[in-house]
């Protein structure tokens, strides 16, 4: 019998270990919708970002993917532009996500599938932690990269759009285990 490992959280948001990501995939029903989970996951992506992706298939080389001005309109953005780099798996669920023919749903609908998908996977939530959200992806994958990859913390704070000190506060400690480590690497392999 595997021991209990506690929730992650990062500012309120649920981070996934990796096999609580693997069981939050295998309970997504349709098929478009698993594309478009590991899309966001290995992109690490803002909601909006990936949106306006979608829209923009040219943003994506066959490498890495090119977000301009236009994509990110966030306010507080540290960087104009960026270039998301992404993993041999990422590559090819981009692939895959530039494909589809429905479009990823509104903010909020995709907050409240991943909830329900969360729930349907046993993914354990203690609300007065935090809460599974459409940024939880985000947060899960650059926690992955930073743990996986302590030595290129540069290199990841800015393919997500943050400054390296954003990244060592929020992504460095974590809380993942050698398991966890272990297991990440399906993910993160041939991230460049």
């Amino acid at each position: 019998m595997t021991e209990k490992r506690s929730p992650l959280y990062k500012n309120k948001t649920r981070i996934f270990r990796p096999n609580e990501t693997r069981q939050i995939i295998e309970n997504i029903p349709k098929v478009e919708h698993k594309t478009m989970f590991k899309a966001l996951l290995f992109s690490g992506m803002r909601h909006i970002e990936m949106q306006r992706f979608q829209k923009h298939p040219e943003w994506f080389n066959g490498t890495n993917i090119y977000l301009p001005v236009l994509a990110q309109k966030k306010k507080k953005r540290k960087q104009k532009d960026r270039t998301v780099h992404l993993s041999a798996a990422g590559k090819e669920v981009i692939y895959a996500f530039i494909n589809l023919k429905k479009r990823l749903p509104n903010y909020s609908a995709w907050d409240e599938n991943l909830k329900r998908w969360g729930k349907k996977a046993g993914v354990e939530v203690d609300v007065s932690q935090g809460i599974i959200s459409a940024k939880s992806t985000r947060k899960t994958y650059e926690s992955y990269l930073v743990s996986y990859f302590p030595h290129l913390t540069m290199q990841i704070a800015m393919s997500q759009g943050h400054t390296s000190i954003t990244a060592m506060q929020h992504y460095l400690n974590t809380g993942f285990d050698e398991r966890d480590k272990l297991e990440m690497k399906d993910f993160v392999e041939g991230w460049s």
